[in-house]
């Protein structure tokens, strides 16, 4: 049987250096940190990589992104994830799991970042620090800003500056997006 909340695999695969420092594949399989909601089906993501602040060193062979790696939502200052999120279309989130979803992908604080009056408009808007690379890999999704809102479709990217945002999918289908974001300085959002 399969799990209703499953999402979509993503193959993963990471090189390393063999002890006399020749490259090599250290692992091929599907990312093994994944998260599903339990409450919304389709909803969730994959982190197939992330770095923390500092140099990046490409020393030794340890899985950065194991299964049991604590992934935060977004990065420290320097830092880096990179995550595939499934949106499922906006009728799938109950208010109850809308509610719970920033608790459930440890992103309180990104909610409580965005204007009170966000939520208001949709209820995934959020802010991180951080600046966020995304390309749309599947279907097409609305990012919702505070002045507005655009239509991104696959092949699009989107430059996401630390500003207030939300992802709303109207269609039917689930749409997939590839995250890489990069820890920041908070924006000073004080009007001059």
């Amino acid at each position: 049987m399969t799990n209703p909340h499953a999402i979509k695999p993503v193959r993963r695969i990471v090189t390393g250096h063999t002890a006399d420092g020749r490259s090599t594949v250290i692992s091929d399989g599907p990312a093994p940190h994944v998260f599903a909601s339990d409450t919304v089906e389709g909803f969730g993501a994959i982190v197939p990589w992330q770095t923390e602040p500092g140099d990046v060193s490409n020393d030794g062979n340890q899985d950065a992104a194991s299964a049991d790696v604590q992934v935060p939502m977004y990065p420290k200052l320097g830092g880096t994830v990179f995550r595939i999120a499934s949106f499922p279309p906006d009728s799938a989130y109950t208010d109850a799991a809308a509610d719970s979803l920033f608790d459930a992908i440890d992103g309180e604080h990104a909610r409580d970042a965005a204007p009170p009056s966000a939520g208001d408009r949709h209820f995934w808007f959020h802010r991180t620090d951080s600046l966020d690379y995304a390309l749309v890999l599947e279907g097409e999704i609305w990012l919702l800003t505070d002045e507005g809102e655009t239509l991104a479709r696959a092949g699009d990217v989107i430059i996401q500056r630390g500003t207030s945002h939300s992802w709303s999918n109207r269609g039917d289908t689930t749409c997939r997006v590839a995250f890489v974001l990069i820890g920041a300085l908070p924006v000073d959002t004080a009007v001059s």
